[in-house]
C-alpha cells in the first residue's frame, strides 16, 4: 500500500519534471521563432523603411553639412581634371574640342550624381532588400519550430529518463534557456547595429561620390559603392546564416538525448551569433570593399 503510494508520488514528480523540461524547450523553440523572425523583419528594411525620421535626419544633416563640402572636392576634382587635359596637349596647342565637350558631359554627370544621390543609395537597398525579402519568405514559410510532432519526439526521449535524470535536465534547461536569452540580445544587437552602420555609412555620401567622374580620385567613389553594396547585401548574408540555424535547431530532435539536444541548441545559437559578426567582413571581402 505505501509502496504503491510512494510509486505514485514518484510518477507524479516526475511528470511535473518532464512538463517543465518540455516547456522549457517550447519557450526556447518560440523564442528561436520569434528571433529568426524579427531578425528576417529587420534585415529585408530598407534604411527609409526601418525608421523614417532617422533616415530624414541623416539626409539633412548630409546635405546640409557635408553636401557643401562635396561640392568644393567636386570643384577641387574638375578644376584639376581640366588643367591636366590642357597641360598634357602642349598648353593648348593641340588641343581638341572634343576634349572639351568631353570634360563639360562628365560635370554635367557628376552635378546629376551630388543632386541625386539619395535615389542612387536608396536603389541599392531597394535591390538588396527585395533579395531579402525573397530569401526572408523562404526561411519563414519553412520554420516548424516546436511543432507537435517535435515536441511529440522529444516527450519520447524524456519517458525513460530517472528521477535524477530529470532533475539535471531540468536545471540545464534553465540555464542553457539563460544564455540563449543572452545570445538572443547580442544577435538582436548585430541586427540592429547593421542598420546603424548604414546611417553612419550613406550620412558620408556626398564626399565619396564627388570623385566618382575623375580617373586619379575615382578609387574612393568605387569603393564607396562597393561598401554599400556590401553592407546592404550583408543583409542577404545574415539571413542564410538564420535560415541555416532553423535547419539545425529543427535537427537537434534526432539527437540520442535530450541532454544533446540541448547543447546543440547551446552550440548552435552561439554558432549562428558568431556567423553573424562575420558577415560584414565576408560581404566586404566579397565585393572587395575595403
Amino acid at each position: 500500500m505505501l509502496s504503491n503510494i510512494w510509486d505514485s508520488i514518484v510518477e507524479g514528480f516526475l511528470d511535473i519534471l518532464r512538463q517543465a523540461i518540455m516547456s522549457g524547450f517550447a519557450y526556447m523553440f518560440d523564442n528561436t521563432n520569434e528571433i529568426i523572425g524579427d531578425s528576417a523583419i529587420t534585415l529585408s528594411q530598407t534604411p527609409l523603411s526601418f525608421n523614417p525620421a532617422v533616415f530624414d535626419m541623416i539626409r539633412n544633416l548630409s546635405e546640409i553639412i557635408l553636401l557643401p563640402i562635396g561640392g568644393m572636392v567636386l570643384t577641387y576634382v574638375l578644376t584639376y581634371e581640366l588643367i591636366q587635359m590642357i597641360t598634357e596637349k602642349n598648353n593648348m596647342a593641340d588641343f581638341d574640342t572634343f576634349n572639351l565637350y568631353k570634360w563639360v558631359f562628365k560635370t554635367w554627370i557628376a552635378v546629376f550624381i551630388m543632386a541625386n544621390m539619395f535615389d542612387i543609395i536608396m536603389a541599392i537597398f531597394d535591390l538588396a532588400s527585395s533579395a531579402i525579402n525573397a530569401a526572408a519568405g523562404m526561411v519563414i514559410g519553412n520554420l516548424d519550430l516546436g511543432s507537435p510532432a517535435m515536441m511529440a519526439q522529444l516527450e519520447i526521449l524524456l519517458e525513460d529518463a530517472g528521477l535524477g535524470e530529470l532533475l539535471g535536465l531540468f536545471f540545464q534547461s534553465f540555464l542553457v534557456g539563460f544564455i540563449m536569452n543572452i545570445i538572443s540580445v547580442i544577435i538582436f544587437i548585430v541586427v540592429v547595429g547593421r542598420m546603424m552602420e548604414i546611417y553612419i555609412t550613406i550620412s558620408l555620401a556626398p564626399i565619396p561620390l564627388a570623385t566618382l567622374v575623375n580617373r586619379e580620385w575615382s578609387s574612393m567613389g568605387n569603393n564607396y559603392l562597393k561598401a554599400l553594396f556590401a553592407v546592404a547585401f550583408q543583409g542577404f548574408l545574415m539571413m542564410v546564416c538564420l535560415a541555416i540555424y532553423a535547419v539545425l535547431i529543427a535537427s537537434v530532435v534526432t539527437a540520442n538525448s535530450v541532454n544533446g539536444a540541448l547543447f546543440q541548441m547551446l552550440g548552435y545559437t552561439a554558432l549562428v551569433c558568431f556567423m553573424l559578426l562575420k558577415t560584414g567582413g565576408i560581404s566586404k571581402s566579397i565585393f572587395n570593399a575595403h
